[in-house]
């Protein structure tokens, strides 16, 4: 059975009990939620894509007459300089075509000379009726025949001494030289299909990027529009170990057709590369800027969350310092927050932290974003508190 010395203390046990119950039951307080205030502002409208360096200039060498190879003259894989001699192809019958075109220009010079005589001799003669006129025609005929001659003899000189010049095959540019692929002793020929080697020229270096055309129809409407404006082109690549490239480039133009084959256009940069750091073939990413946002608003990526139909929304400080819920348009980021193009004006608090709190219509109390905790006054005592 209880005793009757237990009462008091079992009715102070149900008390406390109810009073918990009662605090349990009370409405929670107004959450408190952090804002940050809207304005506009320049923002440059950067975007990232894929690219592929290229030589800024390939040259293959290949040989403008035929012979057996018989010098090289270069280090594989070194730098050489435009018109310096990579090969010597024999010259032997190249001089003694040569010294042929020689003897052919001298004997065509000396019947000029006889052949001019002879028609000077014939004018007067033609002139007194000591000889006919058509033996001065003939003689004048001969004498311009046998100039015709020197100038056909001059010519074919001119085209001995230049295949005797390509008897050393020179650099036509100049840059980092490849393997060779003919060795001393080989025979070449000018119509042959396998190029000698190859240069590339290096620095600078071309960067090949991909943009697709609905990228670049979107971009070309907002200028048109007047929303963005362009932005000088300074482009900065991230190498395929994630690495920063240090020196800056900028793009050159972009092509005027669409690739049937990916639905891209090409953008040609130039980048400088005096340490040779980039090669021929590198894939690369490239993040430049096409376009400046005028009057931009950014929002915290934070504060913004979708509904169930995709549509971009988020909590700002109403009237009386209830919540409110707008939906927005924003289509892409920068950086850490949303470029918001519709939905928000200058001067609105989004409210970025303590979300999980706040339902719409629901009274606030807003602080700006990353203010420290309110710090809440302890309770008085169990004592004051009353069932």
């Amino acid at each position: 059975m209880l005793k009757l010395s237990h009462l008091p203390a079992l009715a102070l046990l149900v008390a406390l009990s109810a009073c918990g119950a009662k605090e349990a039951r009370k409405p929670p307080g107004t959450p408190e939620v952090g804002y940050v205030v809207m304005a506009t502002q320049t923002v440059p409208l950067e975007i990232e894509l894929a690219g592929r360096t290229t030589a800024y200039e390939t040259s293959e060498v290949r040989p403008q007459v035929a012979g057996v190879i018989k010098a090289r003259k270069f280090v594989e894989g070194s730098i050489v300089h435009k018109d310096q001699t990579l090969y010597e192809i024999d010259p032997s019958l190249y001089q003694a075509a040569v010294a042929q075109a020689e003897a052919n220009l001298a004997n065509a010079q000396a019947t000029r000379e006889a052949a001019e005589a002879k028609a000077a001799r014939y004018k007067p003669l033609a002139d007194i009726e000591a000889v006919s006129k058509q033996d001065y025609t003939d003689a004048k005929a001969a004498a311009n025949q046998a100039v015709a001659q020197v100038a056909q003899a001059k010519a074919a000189l001119d085209t001995a001494r230049i295949n005797l010049r390509f008897t050393r095959v020179p650099a036509p540019i100049g840059g980092r030289i490849g393997r060779s692929l003919v060795t001393t002793g080989a025979l070449v020929t000018s119509g042959q299909a396998d190029p000698l080697t190859s240069i590339q020229r290096l620095d600078p270096i071309f960067v090949d990027i991909q943009q697709s055309s609905a990228e670049l129809v979107a971009l070309r409407r907002e200028l048109s529009s007047g929303d963005a404006t362009r932005s000088p082109a300074v482009v900065r690549l991230t190498l395929e170990d994630g690495s920063q490239y240090a020196l800056p480039g900028r793009v050159q133009f972009a092509e005027a057709v669409v690739n049937e084959n990916t639905g891209t256009v090409t953008l040609r940069a130039t980048f400088p590369n005096p340490q040779g750091l980039l090669l021929p073939g590198m894939y690369v990413r490239a993040r430049f800027s096409q376009a400046t946002a005028q009057n931009a608003i950014l929002a915290p990526q934070q504060g913004v969350s979708r509904d169930p139909r995709g549509n971009a929304t988020v909590f700002l400080v109403g009237p009386g310092d209830k919540a409110v819920l707008r939906t927005i348009t924003a289509t892409r980021t920068v950086g850490d927050k949303w470029l918001v193009t519709a939905g928000l004006a200058p001067g609105d608090k989004v409210i970025t932290e303590g979300l999980d709190n706040v339902k719409p219509g629901q009274p606030v109390r807003p602080v700006p974003a990353g203010s420290p905790p309110r710090q809440h006054s302890p309770a008085s005592g169990s004592a004051q508190h009353k069932p």
